[in-house]
């Protein structure tokens, strides 16, 4: 056998993957020192280390309440974890990508083979810092919206609702799902000045660095064609950015119809149709994945507790914030499908074939995905007999999907149990990329082929 691909090219996310648990552990032992805590006591080890697990993977699970346990400073700690942990994921899934995607020139790889580097110097500066204006910009809009509304609305002092607009919008743009209130969102379920622009912040960072630059380079690029007065011409938006786009408001609208539907004389019952509608887009969006919520879990529906599940495993897009499978592996299945009923040899996207290479990963992700979720979800049915499956089921998807949402019972879980909860938010936020870096390096030519035999399936 012989090894065409690098292993060179697995090593980025392999290194990726203990320095984010190096910044898990470091953050933990930050956390259980007494100017981390708000009575100035130690803080438990597993308490802290659970609550470092959730700021850098970006999930919002929590077993202490964020804004009355943690003083200023642990708050400072838990939201630099979260920054930290975000605009890694994007830089390190960007510049992964791009390398796995042949989206490097020749000249640069061959570079990076030869200093044993995974990217150019100035390819990597690039991204990085493109990466960087991007998180800033969208963060810096979003804290003063929200810091201007709390301030002149909900009487907070400035220095207080400067510190709750920065809070809530970097929690909000990393996906984290971090709030300063036990109850999240709640006291702002009808407040669309509040919901809607931290709605935006976590729809734009699940997008991904790579849709997002696209976008702004087909729109810089048709305003200087209109200032020079030329025709801007055609340009075709890649497979991925369209499917990003078309499945994020597909699942935006279809969780907003699905809450609505579910929910409308359930725990919505008691609002204004204006406060229902925005509370069904809130939490029909926030699912992917963003862990924020404007009205009770606990009391939600079954069902709509089944259809939030799916909504947070799929989850948003590749090389963002937002956790789950990725948008792009559910249509890439989806397509798959469709191929396999039309009797098509190629799966194909918007008059794009898929490379069968990509649909083999795509199963992969998705079938490792199942089954992390299946165990884990038996492991804790055994561990925690008092709490329904509904629960169980729910608090482990968030968990993996690196979600946030909750029904309430985080903790309220056995030790064990929220051991196995801090591996599926570590597994589920760098096990993608890792699983995906390890499939596009294993492309071995084997000098023989099998005799082929048809098994019956079905």
């Amino acid at each position: 056998m012989e090894r065409k691909s690098p292993s060179s090219w697995l090593r980025p996310a392999q290194l990726a993957a203990a320095g984010f648990l190096g910044l898990i552990l470091v953050g933990a032992f930050v956390l259980t020192l007494p100017f981390a805590s708000a009575d100035g006591q130690f803080t438990p080890f597993r308490t802290a280390l659970f609550t470092a697990t959730s700021a850098v993977s970006l999930t919002g699970l929590i077993v202490v309440d964020t804004g009355s346990y943690w003083s200023f400073t642990g708050q400072a700690t838990v939201l630099s974890l979260i920054q930290l942990g975000g605009f890694g994921i994007m830089s390190l899934t960007s510049l992964t990508g791009m390398l796995l995607t042949g989206r490097i020139s020749l000249r640069s790889r061959q570079a990076t083979a030869a200093e044993g580097r995974p990217l150019s110097l100035g390819g990597i500066r690039k991204t990085l810092m493109a990466t960087l204006v991007l998180t800033v910009v969208c963060e810096a809009v979003v804290a003063l919206t929200v810091g201007l509304r709390f301030a002149t609305t909900y009487e907070m002092s400035p220095l207080r609702a400067t510190w709750e607009g920065i809070f809530h919008a970097i929690s909000a743009f990393n996906n984290a799902g971090f709030g300063l209130r036990a109850d999240s969102l709640m006291p702002y379920a009808s407040d669309a000045w509040v919901l809607v622009p931290l709605a935006g912040a976590f729809i734009i960072g699940g997008l991904g660095y790579p849709v997002l630059a696209e976008l702004v380079s087909r729109v810089r690029d048709r305003i200087r064609a209109r200032l020079h007065g030329v025709s801007p011409g055609t340009y075709r938006l890649s497979v991925t950015t369209r499917m990003t786009l078309v499945g994020t408001g597909v699942l935006i609208v279809a969780g907003t119809i699905m809450v609505a539907a579910i929910e409308w004389n359930g725990v919505l019952r008691d609002m204004s149709l204006g406060t229902k509608w925005l509370t069904a887009f809130f939490q029909g969006t926030a699912p992917r994945t963003a862990g924020f919520n404007s009205v009770d879990y606990a009391e939600m529906n079954p069902v709509t507790l089944m259809g939030t599940d799916i909504l947070m495993f799929i989850g948003g897009g590749s090389a963002g914030t937002a956790g789950g499978i990725k948008i792009t592996t559910a249509i890439v299945l989806l397509a798959a499908m469709v191929a396999e009923f039309q009797g098509q040899r190629d799966t194909s996207v918007g008059r794009r074939r898929i490379p069968h290479t990509v649909v083999r990963q795509a199963m992969t992700v998705a079938a490792a995905g199942v089954g992390v979720v299946t165990l884990a979800v038996g492991a804790l049915r055994i561990l925690e007999p008092e709490f329904t499956a509904d629960q169980l089921s729910f608090e482990v998807i968030s968990a993996f999907a690196t979600v946030g949402l909750s029904t309430g019972i985080t903790a309220d879980l056995s030790a064990p149990s929220q051991i196995i909860l801090c591996l599926l938010m570590y597994l589920g936020r760098v096990g993608p990329i890792t699983l995906v870096a390890a499939l596009a390096a294993r492309n071995v030519v084997r000098r023989f082929d099998y005799p082929t035999e048809r098994p019956f399936i079905g």
